[in-house]
């Protein structure tokens, strides 16, 4: 294991208005920081994820929650992105693991992306939220959560 020191040059200090949790969410929308850890998964996750809360209020057909809307947009080959806490992906009733672990492996092969949240981290956090499975769609689908799967 390497010490702090030897990772001195991958660590930023950063000044909030408060040391609350929420202070992280200030941190990850200040663009000086994000240049800094730009390349990093957790920044690319959280991008990627922001890019689906404004899809969600903006252009609504392409964005969808819930596992009944994003199971529908599979069947559609709809999915561009997938987004499913670590909780549900780990989830310890083996059907809904296999379920959701299933989705996940599909939406790959299916040339779509996936991203597993922790719920420790403030995108995981949203994201469960708003059930804890999410996705972008490549296409518009209006009345996603009205379809029968």
């Amino acid at each position: 294991m390497k010490s702090v020191g030897d990772n001195k040059s991958r660590i930023v200090v950063v000044e909030t208005k408060a040391g609350k949790k929420n202070s992280l969410n200030e941190v990850l929308h200040d663009d000086t920081v994000m240049n800094l850890i730009k390349d990093t998964r957790a920044v690319m996750e959280i991008r990627a994820f922001m890019e689906f809360v404004d899809l969600l209020s903006s252009h609504s057909d392409r964005a969808c929650y819930g596992t009944k809307s994003v199971e529908a947009a599979h069947e559609l080959l709809a999915i561009e992105t997938l987004w499913i806490t670590d909780d549900l992906f780990r989830n310890a009733e083996i059907a809904t693991r296999k379920k959701y672990i299933g989705l996940v492996n599909a939406v790959k092969n299916a040339g779509g992306n996936t991203f597993v949240l922790s719920p420790n981290h403030v995108s995981g956090e949203e994201l469960a939220k708003l059930t804890g499975i999410a996705a972008t769609l490549r296409f518009p689908v209006p009345g996603l959560d009205d379809m029968e799967i």
